[in-house]
């Protein structure tokens, strides 16, 4: 989501039960949706204090700032200028890159983002190139070893005359 998305999140719009977060006030005309958050995340969630309606408090500019400050001592502490580059709005093109790059599915992650525009979409899609990685590769025969594989990452990629099933998985 992006930044001033979070900002205005309600305590009302966290499912924890259900692993979700409902963005109810989108920026950017932007569709209304629903995203899956991690148990981390929720964990993280619950040790906010609840003192008000929205989950996070103060303005949109003062956790822009910080975000800033702490951009910068992580850059001087690791050496790393690079790190003073990134913004609210970089997660955000991570997410949907490595979401495209998991289901292939340009509509699901243009749904997740919540654009209305395939070319918005695309945009966010083109960042990272992932050519040249390494797989490791499985043949199988078995339903059930096919089925276990799939369930744990691995990509059906084809199958032969002899009914062996090829399936990688990213290193």
């Amino acid at each position: 989501m992006r930044s001033g998305e979070a900002f205005r999140l309600k305590w009302k719009d966290l499912d924890f039960e259900n692993k979700t977060v409902s963005i109810n006030d989108p920026e950017k005309h932007s569709n209304s949706r629903m995203v899956r958050i991690s148990d981390t995340l929720i964990a993280m969630l619950k040790t906010l204090p609840q003192k008000s309606e929205r989950v996070f408090n103060g303005s949109v500019h003062c956790m822009r700032t910080n975000f800033t400050i702490q951009r910068r001592k992580i850059a001087e502490k690791t050496k790393n200028p690079r790190f003073v580059r990134i913004s609210f709005h970089t997660f955000r093109h991570w997410k949907a890159t490595m979401e495209y790059h998991k289901t292939k599915d340009i509509l699901h992650v243009m749904k997740m983002l919540g654009h209305k525009s395939i070319t918005s979409t695309l945009l966010y899609t083109q960042i990272v190139s992932f050519e040249g990685d390494e797989y490791d590769v499985k043949v199988e025969e078995s339903k059930e070893r096919i089925e276990a594989y799939l369930k744990v990452g691995y990509e059906w990629v084809g199958q032969d005359n002899k009914g062996q099933v090829y399936l990688r998985k990213r290193c």
